[in-house]
């Protein structure tokens, strides 16, 4: 049965019940099929996102605005000095304000605190498109990827290596909903978020799903159906670089951690890349690696957000 989805905020996947997640994927296949039958589909006609940026972008920024003009509708991109957030004008301000102007809001921020802000003042649905928490439409287009790779979703095992950070949480969030079993693998010092690994089990203990924490990659590694990895330096830590390329050094998905996962594995990265730290090249542009689908799928994910929300 369809779910009436008009007006609601994405901020977490956590927020949305396992009937929606399911809903946003199915909108999203039928978008994509649509697409590829070059059937126009002029759905969002009239309407207009504005697109809040703080941090530089590739598939953020051209995966919701390609997607809104493919809906008939338009995209303002507000770059870093466009909108000073919190400095030149108060965040709740600017909510208010753009909800007088714009149909939606996009925000791909630094702080988690103004994706919470935006969507607590703003009067019309607002989408994380990043945040140093969570990066909720990243993961939507895995699991698309990974249900037309695989077929299915419920009782796959995913493995992730790599740092605890955004991506990993939503990745948290998002596999549990769907009852995949997920097991990350992260050096000491750099697991995901206590609150977020609770969250996430309590979700896993109800749907019987599996959610596991270890530090071994190889164990990780070993039977999965899908391993992620991301890079182990995120946008705003910079200055740890080298510590970090110690600490994740044994963590880096190549062949061998590879040859441990089912023989019909696929291979995710959210991109961008640092080839040769934690993935490379044999891997990335070899036969199990689905990245570039991933990639695109971004964009068939997040126009079923803007199609159910707006």
């Amino acid at each position: 049965m369809a779910i009436n989805m008009k007006g609601k905020n994405l901020v977490s996947i956590d927020d949305l019940s396992r009937e929606e997640v399911a809903q946003i994927l199915e909108t999203a296949e039928i978008i994509k099929l649509r697409h590829y039958s070059q059937e126009c589909q002029p759905i969002l006609k009239g309407k207009i996102l504005g697109m809040i940026f703080q941090k530089p972008s590739l598939r953020t920024r051209v995966s919701f605005e390609a997607g809104m003009i493919q809906l008939g509708g338009e995209a303002i991109y507000l770059g870093p000095d466009d909108i000073k957030l919190g400095q030149r004008e108060a965040t709740k301000d600017i909510a208010r304000v753009l909800s007088r102007y714009v149909n939606g809001i996009m925000a791909r921020t630094f702080s988690h605190n103004i994706i919470l802000d935006l969507a607590k003042y703003s009067t019309v649905p607002v989408i994380n498109g990043l945040s140093d928490l969570l990066h909720p439409c990243q993961i939507l287009g895995d699991l698309l990827t990974i249900k037309e790779k695989k077929g299915r979703l419920a009782g796959l095992k995913l493995a992730y290596i790599g740092d605890g950070n955004n991506v990993a949480h939503s990745l948290m969030f998002g596999s549990v909903k769907v009852g995949m079993d997920l097991v990350l693998a992260t050096p000491s010092g750099y697991e995901p978020r206590s609150e977020i690994i609770e969250k996430a089990k309590e979700d896993a203990q109800k749907i019987g799903s599996k959610l596991e924490i270890i530090q071994d990659p190889r164990e990780a590694a070993n039977g999965a159906d899908i391993i992620y990895t991301d890079v182990w330096t995120s946008m705003g830590f910079e200055q740890e670089s080298e510590t970090r390329k110690i600490a994740f050094k044994s963590y880096q998905v190549n062949q061998d951690l590879v040859s441990k996962a089912k023989d019909d594995v696929v291979i995710l990265h959210c991109l961008p890349a640092h080839r040769g730290e934690e993935i490379t090249d044999e891997v990335i542009d070899g036969p199990h690696s689905v990245v570039i689908d991933q990639a695109e799928n971004r964009l068939h994910a997040q126009k079923a957000v803007l199609a159910l929300l707006l």
